[in-house]
């Protein structure tokens, strides 16, 4: 099992590798996620792996972060995944999260995205952060105001004929 990249008083986060493979299958076909995130066209395992392969690992390669495994500390149940993203159209870092449903509600996204924020901060030493979420989304967008994120207008991935609301999030300047 990697080392955490992060850790937090109830949470490790992780590098996905490809034995995460399983439990992405199932994240990224669980209802919420297809219904507010999209359908990514992983039905298989060998789908799963192409994910993590053109995705997480491309990304931590490339720019230094990506998505991140969630654990429990306490009995190592993989809960969500968290991160950053870096999306060719965007061109700040882009929060991201999703958690199996059986976990909504313990506060692991509050948890998991304050982490990976101080992270932007301390360590990539950004200034500004993005976020973009289906308008239907109230309890992420809920989340998004109470990390400090404010709503700055719509935008639309390419390729895609919806509207999300375009979140963004400015650090407090450093001394």
């Amino acid at each position: 099992m990697p080392e955490p990249e992060l850790m937090t008083e109830r949470l490790a986060l992780r590098r996905f590798t490809h034995a995460d493979a399983e439990f992405l299958l199932r994240l990224l076909n669980e209802p919420a996620f297809l219904k507010y995130i999209g359908d990514k066209g992983i039905k298989t395992l060998a789908d799963a792996h192409d994910y993590i392969e053109q995705g997480p690992l491309t990304s931590y390669a490339e720019h230094g972060y990506g998505p991140y495994r969630v654990d429990r500390v306490a009995d190592g149940a993989t809960v969500g995944m968290c991160g950053l993203f870096k999306r060719e159209n965007l061109s700040l870092p882009d929060l991201g999260f999703a958690f199996l449903e059986r976990f909504f509600g313990n506060g692991y996204a509050t948890e998991s995205s304050l982490a990976v924020i101080l992270y932007g901060r301390e360590v990539l030493r950004l200034a500004e952060l993005a976020a973009v979420v289906d308008p239907g989304n109230r309890r992420s967008i809920a989340l998004l105001e109470k990390l400090g994120f404010r709503e700055e207008g719509i935008y639309r991935m390419p390729g895609e004929d919806q509207n999300l609301l375009y979140y963004l999030y400015r650090f407090e300047p450093q001394p």
